[in-house]
């Protein structure tokens, strides 16, 4: 008598197996619950699963997104894998000085906190929290133009003017207006942001999006760009009849503009290769900021810290240039600094914190990062961030 494989049965019976096996209960086991305090987190990681437990779907959606498949945004992360950070043995780090100084002015650290609109969305106190956390260290903060708070209330929290960040409008009166607006506050330095252009393809966010129950019209009513703003104080007072965030028509001469407009130093952000950070400097930009968005705004499939040497190799040491994107490790900081970076941003990992515990979650993500990045400079026999050099990486794609 013949007998037939049963596919289906077969897994079937795997499965009982697997669920009644000894290796199953200790699986069970290693699986860390969600963490209640920011005390208990053992990495910036641990902050993904708390804050996404506590927030909306949709809130937690917009921060996880990316676009398409989401691939430039896995990259971000996988590019890092290219490096391999070389230690050095024998050297006195018993002090470690991670110190820097960015256009002109003294840093305690390389990591910077990356602008991010609507922070209210993952805490009541949104931006305000964020500045109170970064003020801690202090870390540098870059104030987005779609703030929840304004540049006035969070220079207070910060305890010092911090960066603001520009998306160009297609009215340069409101454009010139937030402009003149930050540098009466006191903010030393214009960040413009060059790398969203048009409409994204978030696909990631829509998914959260229709887990989302509540009724959420009236904060997210996008019809024009005057009902999208109105719980965004940079924008008050500004004539936004017809007006358009980010238009498709901007071009270098529009850095020019700005550099004309105002005294604060200009940095683009959102440059990936060689010959936009060669422009970037013939156009007078005071620094680069090496970025693909997060992976939210267009769908390249190429990590930062892998498009990180030939921006570089464009700006040729002229202008500063800064990294951002899937900086989850001292060890990605460090490994960025080591190929040339003048500091680091992130975004994600604070969000997660500020989401879960508010400003002292944002303050532990920040301590944790510290933490690791000394502890990576220590094994690197590198006491100062002066010290790191392209000697303490190897490129294993070479």
């Amino acid at each position: 008598m013949s007998t037939r494989f049963d596919p289906a049965g077969s897994r079937r019976a795997f499965l009982r197996f697997l669920a009644g096996s000894p290796l199953a209960a200790v699986a069970a086991e290693q699986v860390d619950p969600v963490i209640s305090s920011p005390g208990d987190a053992l990495n910036v990681f641990d902050f993904e699963a708390a804050a996404r437990q506590k927030l909306p779907p949709a809130h937690f959606g917009y921060i996880a997104t990316g676009v398409d498949d989401d691939a430039t945004l896995r990259a971000n992360r996988e590019g890092f894998a290219r490096y391999q950070i070389r230690p050095r043995r024998l050297v006195d780090v018993s002090h470690i000085d991670t110190s820097i100084r960015l256009l002109g002015a003294a840093s305690s650290s390389p990591i910077v906190l990356d602008p991010a609109g609507s922070q209210r969305a993952f805490h009541p106190d949104g931006e305000v929290a964020v500045a109170r956390a970064a003020r801690s260290k202090p870390h540098l903060l870059i104030l987005s133009t779609a703030s929840n708070s304004s540049v006035e209330e969070v220079n207070a929290a910060r305890g010092e003017p911090v960066w603001f960040q520009l998306y160009a409008a297609s009215d340069w009166n409101v454009s010139r207006a937030m402009v003149k607006r930050a540098e009466a506050a006191g903010c030393p330095v214009l960040v413009l942001t060059v790398d969203q252009i048009a409409a994204t393809n978030r696909e990631t966010l829509r998914r959260f999006e229709r887990q989302d129950k509540r009724q959420c019209s009236l904060c997210h009513n996008r019809s024009t760009l005057q009902s999208s703003v109105q719980r965004k104080p940079m924008f008050d007072g500004l004539d936004l009849k017809g007006v358009r965030l980010q238009p498709t028509n901007v071009t270098w001469d529009y850095v020019r503009r700005l550099k004309d407009t105002t005294a604060m130093k200009l940095v683009i952000k959102g440059i990936l290769t060689r010959e936009d950070a060669e422009l970037a400097v013939k156009h007078g930009a005071d620094a680069v900021i090496c970025s693909n968005h997060g992976g939210r705004a267009d769908e390249t499939g190429r990590s930062t810290i892998e498009s990180l040497p030939e921006v570089l190799e464009g700006a040729a040491g002229r202008i500063p240039v800064l990294v951002d994107g899937g900086f989850r490790r001292g060890t990605d900081v460090f490994k960025a600094l080591a190929l040339g970076a003048a500091a680091v941003a992130v975004a994600r990992p604070y969000l997660w914190g500020l989401g879960a515990f508010g400003s002292d979650g944002v303050e532990a993500v920040l301590e944790i990062l510290s933490r690791e990045l000394q502890l990576a400079m220590r094994y690197a026999g590198t006491p100062a961030i002066g010290q790191i050099t392209r000697e303490h990486v190897v490129d294993r794609a070479r």
